[in-house]
């Protein structure tokens, strides 16, 4: 791995801890899971537009296939990796730890630390980043709205619905085609296994997503009819 990467994951972390803080200070008043979803947020907005900008040809995304990583790529990831360091850490301190998250992180930071290491892959991963983080800022405004009042609201249904068409959209049709196309490219078996790793944790989301879906339309129906 470059040493210009290794210095960029560092600072990086420090500067995501560093936001964290700030942000603690500013909303003194709200949870340490809200200050935390804030600079989720940040992050999964800066990430999406990091992608797309490190995308080398838009009439095939995810092309050139099993190639040297550009160095905009390099420093995409560099810096989603050390967000997802900074959360695994944030999330042991906040006490918000299960088993699903700790599994998604390090099998992210190992995935992606892999293709930083072999400087390959860039395409790829820059494009399951796209995917993965494209319905993050919907996911934590969900949350947002609970602390903030507006629990089991036709604010909050709304937001939830559309969180999970936008989700089922990208893990459900972007994410097996793009795994597809990293396991049948000349990849290390790392990646591979990374590929394979995120769609099997997107499929047992997405069951979590449409069952809750499911509750929350069929209670707002019932509620409906017995006013």
């Amino acid at each position: 791995m470059e040493d210009y990467i290794i210095k960029l994951i560092f600072s990086a972390t420090i500067s995501w801890a560093t936001t964290f803080i700030i942000i603690r200070k500013l909303f003194s008043h709200r949870s340490f899971d809200f200050c935390n979803r804030i600079v989720s947020t940040i992050h999964a907005i800066f990430g999406v537009c990091l992608a797309s900008l490190s995308v080398q040809d838009w009439r095939c995304p995810v092309c050139p296939l099993a190639s040297k990583s550009s160095p905009w790529q390099m420093k995409t990831l560099a810096v989603t990796v050390a967000y997802m360091i900074y959360d695994l850490i944030c999330c042991h301190i906040g006490k918000r730890v299960n088993l699903d998250n700790s599994v998604h992180h390090l099998v992210s930071i190992v995935g992606i630390g892999a293709g930083l290491a072999h400087q390959k892959c860039g395409s790829e991963m820059v494009a399951a980043l796209w995917i993965t983080e494209i319905s993050s800022p919907i996911l934590h405004m969900r949350e947002l709205l609970k602390e903030i009042g507006y629990h089991d609201t036709d604010l909050n249904l709304a937001v939830d619905v559309l969180f999970a068409f936008i989700f089922s959209f990208a893990r459900m049709i972007g994410g097996p085609y793009l795994t597809y196309v990293t396991l049948t490219a000349d990849n290390p078996m790392l990646i591979k296994m990374m590929a394979m790793g995120l769609q099997l944790v997107s499929i047992f989301w997405f069951c979590k997503i449409a069952r809750m879906v499911r509750y929350k339309l069929t209670k707002r129906m019932t509620s409906r009819k017995i006013s």
